[in-house]
């Protein structure tokens, strides 16, 4: 039976790795589109606020355009630690700062989008990393995209809830946060303690890499345990000061 070939080529050797770059036209064009869009939405803020704000922006397209278009692309297809590190860098990096440079709206007495894109993202990570839906991706672009697409716009969406806050809703948002994490984590666990490789994709594409399948599952479900903590305990903190402020400015003088 033939494998399809992957959106990202077939599994590359090390030899040639430097060499495989992802130039997809319609990539690269969709990639400009939505950072131009997201300028043009800012371009009536003013002040140092704003400019923080296109900064992000622009950085975090210039983050997700390095995972899509650099050779991690097709390091993905050979390596399970390979796309768990490319999911990283768009959940963990790309998010946040294009989440930062949306403008704020009020949210004030209103949880329900806060549990609601938790509860998305918690689904979506946790679906687009079982056997069968991951395996699917190799062989349908389709899917491929749609796994990206979903993670990266729940990612989004989920930092946007975390990053901008009423001051009363702190609590919800750690709630939120460490929950976040905590499924993360126990998904990076599963991973990285399982005692045979569950993905099949994989099982003839490690070994050039000098990694049996179960060992790079094992460095993938790493990937996804620690760095997710680190960032959202700094949300946590960052909410927290927020608060503390909030409750110095209407302390009576």
């Amino acid at each position: 039976m033939i494998r399809q070939v992957p959106y990202c080529g077939a599994a590359p050797l090390p030899s040639e790795l430097l060499t495989r770059f992802n130039l997809d036209p319609i990539l690269i064009l969709a990639l400009c589109a939505l950072c131009t869009c997201q300028l043009l939405v800012l371009r009536n803020r003013r002040g140092e606020r704003a400019h923080q704000y296109r900064l992000c922006a622009i950085s975090g397209w210039l983050v997700a355009s390095a995972a899509l278009l650099s050779p991690l692309c097709a390091l993905s297809v050979a390596l399970f630690s390979a796309r768990v590190g490319q999911h990283m860098v768009l959940i963990l990096l790309a998010a946040p700062l294009i989440a930062i440079g949306l403008p704020r709206t009020e949210l004030a007495g209103r949880s329900w989008p806060l549990w609601a894109s938790t509860a998305i993202f918690f689904l979506t990570l946790w679906f687009w990393h079982m056997p069968i839906p991951y395996d699917a991706t190799f062989t349908s672009v389709s899917l491929y995209w749609t796994m990206h697409i979903t993670l990266f716009g729940s990612g989004i969406l989920l930092w946007r809830k975390l990053l901008y806050h009423s001051p009363r809703q702190t609590a919800q948002v750690l709630a939120a946060g460490t929950l976040t994490f905590v499924q993360m984590g126990l998904l990076g666990v599963v991973l990285a303690f399982a005692q045979r490789p569950l993905f099949q994709w994989h099982l003839l594409t490690t070994a050039a890499w000098g990694l049996t399948p179960l060992q790079d599952q094992q460095l993938g479900g790493t990937l996804m345990w620690v760095p997710g903590i680190v960032l959202f305990l700094w949300t946590a903190i960052r909410s927290i000061d927020r608060m503390w402020k909030s409750m110095e400015r209407e302390r009576p003088a």
